[in-house]
């Protein structure tokens, strides 16, 4: 989760008072209302304002904060443009009033009735406004607002501005703010145009009650002095009180936080405190780095008092073209406190990527990810990867016919049970694909080759040279029925060694070997259509599919790098070659038969089906994927069902049955959801088979269920779990409670998996999780986590 510094009480007058003074003597004639010419058309309008806000000053003794309104009314308006310095900064200020006079012999200004003045995208409103040539004083009264870039307005009952407007006072200060961020003071003083004293501040960014306003707000601050220097864009606090529902909570002479208007800020963020079974009471003190506008740093120390200290950094760097994002850790690590078996020693981790654009047509990449091990990831609580993948690349596409992709991939397993030296390095991977968009033969063709080398330290090596060339024609029958011409056909080579070893296990695919292989397939199905009236439209559509090509056998000859897994279902029913990946094809005549049928109903809901299976003409006794279903020369039944015939409820199941007893399932896969306004409910029930060609090979029987609910707009709360009824325990348990509001966030979450280490058959570190996350908005975030 990012995390940004926390910032706390927005700006006090960030760049409000007008830093800009009335240029060189000109003499101003007096202007009555007769005599002026609104300004851009604004005769008796509101006037321009950037953000609305209710008028009045703070009382002075006991400083309220503000509440929302709408934008004082306006009446007519008189436009003079005062030749003044700049905020941008040569701009002239503008102002327009009901009535404008000018005294030459005092050389005073004077403005009444609904004065508003503007420099860029700053805004100035007043009663009544005079401006003293000789002193350079301006004095504003009567429902003084001023607005700033960022929208944030300050209510005033008023001010007194001089120096060309850097130095001022105001008294009985409000504020609305950026984040809903409202403050109160008795008053503010202006020093050179960028620091801002204040004093007696109160601030909170939670609305008050609509039915006493007097009440105290969830949360505000309370200071005997504030500070803002908007050139460090800093804001310091002394003498600060937290208070909740109006009793103190917390004390502390020294506060700072970065100004609101800064995006990002250098300082310390909340601190985390949290007590785990490995790490015992542990604190985080983070600290963000923000190293220019396109690159920043976090860095976390963790002090756990049963491990050593360890230390997260994490990194961000944009460019013009691309950015780079790594995460990491290090530290001294006692695996075996944790649980683990692995000793103790320097650990760590890094996460990292970068994307870079160099055209239209070409983008690069990388991906960097490694870490000493499973338990270290756990026990510190980093994000946790069953398999790490680094890889770095190189992208190009034009348009939509052509791709070409080559990378480098290496992969390392984070489990003790792992042998490294047996997961392989790839080095290349190459593929190109074209894809014309003009008809070749009346239909789509598709070209791809490609080439891979996979090395291993200990066992194969791999190399494949390769083309795959499809083609396919639909055609639409007198009837309505629709016929579809498919042809495939793969050429590959190989050059393979040490095959015989694990986890190959291939001796006889040493050597070099070239393969190719055609089929063609004739696909015919029928799309029935019924009008149901008001009950919408049904659809039958019986399909069936001729698939021929050369026998393959069981392929013992070709390595096998791609195509390890394979599962039957009606998701590749049809396809050409069912198989995964390109190293082992299906070879044979088939034919696949299929119905399919649909109801879609006015609401867009659906109930939607499918029941098929295949006969191979062929002995299937070459399949080198057994009880994967097509082990027989009737394949298993394959079949799939979705049911949403209302907007707030879906079941979407698949199952395979076998072939010769319909009623033996031998896999099934069955999700629902179910939503009721603010509660929803979720559901699933898994069961696979054991696969004998991947180690360990076991039988996943597992039921999952989840209910979430909005109890209002303020409180949510929601509970899962997955259950393992084969080893008659739970998988996952979890739960959260939050509530939120415009200013306030209180989240606890309770994590628990039931996954053992297979190398000590002790439970993982860092298996159960309690986190409480509180959250002040425009202030910051404190986290508790815990065992």
């Amino acid at each position: 989760m990012r995390r940004w510094p926390r910032r706390g009480l927005a700006a006090l007058l960030p760049g409000l008072l007008l830093a800009a003074g009335v240029a060189a003597a000109q003499e101003i004639p007096t202007i009555t209302p007769r005599d002026a010419t609104p300004f851009m058309g604004m005769g008796s309008g509101s006037g321009s304002t950037l953000l609305g806000g209710s008028r009045g000053g703070g009382s002075a003794g006991a400083p309220a904060l503000p509440a929302e309104g709408a934008a004082p009314s306006a009446g007519p308006t008189t436009a003079v443009a005062v030749p003044m310095a700049a905020v941008d900064r040569d701009a002239p200020v503008t102002f327009t009033a009901d009535e404008v006079e000018y005294d030459r012999e005092t050389g005073v200004v004077t403005a009444r009735g609904n004065v508003e003045a503007w420099q860029g995208e700053r805004f100035l409103r007043a009663d009544n406004f005079t401006y003293d040539r000789n002193t350079g004083i301006v004095r504003v009264s009567g429902n003084v607002q001023l607005i700033d870039e960022q929208g944030q307005v300050m209510f005033a009952e008023e001010a007194e501005l001089k120096d060309r407007m850097r130095d001022g006072v105001l008294e009985g200060v409000r504020g609305l703010l950026a984040s809903n961020g409202r403050l109160a003071a008795n008053g503010a003083q202006r020093t050179g145009g960028t620091v801002n004293e204040m004093s007696r501040v109160v601030y909170s960014s939670c609305n008050l009650c609509a039915e006493d306003p007097t009440r105290p707000p969830l949360w505000q601050i309370q200071s005997r002095r504030t500070i803002q220097d908007t050139t460090i864009q800093r804001i310091t606090h002394r003498d600060a009180q937290m208070q909740m529902w109006g009793v103190p909570i917390f004390y502390t002479p020294y506060f700072s936080h970065p100004d609101p208007s800064a995006p990002r800020a250098s300082g310390f963020l909340f601190p985390s405190f949290g007590v785990t079974r490995f790490l015992g009471a542990f604190a985080e003190t983070p600290y963000f780095w923000a190293i220019d506008e396109t690159s920043d740093l976090l860095v976390t120390p963790i002090f756990p008092t049963q491990q050593p200290p360890n230390l997260g950094l994490e990194y961000r760097k944009l460019f013009n073209n691309g950015e780079i994002i790594a995460n990491g850790s290090m530290g001294w690590f006692n695996d075996t406190a944790a649980g683990g078996n692995g000793g103790t020693g320097f650990a760590g981790h890094i996460f990292s990527r970068g994307r870079f654009a160099i055209n239209e047509n070409w983008r690069v990449g990388f991906d960097l990810n490694r870490a000493t091990s499973e338990d270290y990831l756990r026990t510190y609580r980093y994000e946790y990867r069953r398999v790490l993948t680094s890889q770095a690349y190189a992208e190009g596409f034009w348009g939509t016919e052509s791709y070409f992709r080559a990378d480098a991939r290496v992969y390392q397993g984070l489990r003790q049970t792992d042998n490294n030296s047996q997961i392989p390095y790839v080095l290349p991977n190459i593929f190109f694909e074209h894809a014309p968009r003009q008809l070749i033969l009346g239909g789509w063709l598709t070209v791809d080759t490609g080439t891979y080398s996979i090395y291993r330290t200990e066992g194969t090596q791999t190399n494949r040279l390769g083309s795959r060339v499809r083609w396919e024609r639909p055609e639409i029958g007198r009837l309505g029925e629709v016929w579809t011409m498919r042809m495939q056909s793969d050429l590959y080579g190989y050059y393979a060694r040490g095959q015989g070893d694990p986890p190959i296990n291939l001796p006889d695919a040493d050597g070099t070997q070239a393969i190719g292989n055609v089929r063609v397939g004739l696909d015919w199905r029928y799309p029935l259509v019924r009008d149901a009236g008001a009950w919408g439209r049904q659809i039958i559509e019986p399909r069936m599919q001729f698939v021929t090509g050369p026998n393959t056998g069981r392929q013992t000859t070709v390595p096998n790098e791609d195509a390890i897994d394979f599962e039957f279902t009606d998701a590749n029913l049809f396809a050409l070659n069912r198989f995964n990946g390109r190293d082992r094809q299906e070879g044979g005549s088939r034919v696949d038969a299929g119905l399919r049928a649909a109801w879609y109903f006015p609401n867009g809901g659906q109930v939607e089906g499918l029941v098929g299976k295949s006969y191979a003409l062929s002995n299937p006794s070459w399949n080198p994927y057994p009880l994967s279903g097509l082990q027989d020369r009737w394949s298993d039944n394959v079949a799939r069902l979705r049911v949403a015939p209302v907007p707030w409820f879906e079941t979407m199941g698949r199952v395979r049955t076998a072939t010769d007893q319909p009623f033996n399932v031998t896999f099934t896969d069955v999700v629902s959801t179910i939503s009721l306004g603010r509660v929803s409910l979720s559901g699933g029930y898994l069961d696979a088979p054991p696969v004998p060609y991947l180690n360990p090979s076991q039988r996943r029987l597992e039921v999952s269920s989840g209910v979430f609910a909005r109890i209002n707009d303020n409180w949510r709360v929601g509970v899962s779990g997955r259950y393992d009824l084969k080893l008659d325990r739970p998988v996952l348990i979890q739960a959260n409670l939050v509530y939120e509001d415009e200013c306030f966030l209180i989240d606890g979450r309770f994590i628990k998996r039931y996954a053992d280490n297979p190398s000590t058959g002790q439970s993982y570190a860092g298996n159960t999780i309690l986190l409480v996350r509180i959250g002040f908005k425009t202030l910051g975030e404190y986290y508790f986590r815990a065992i």
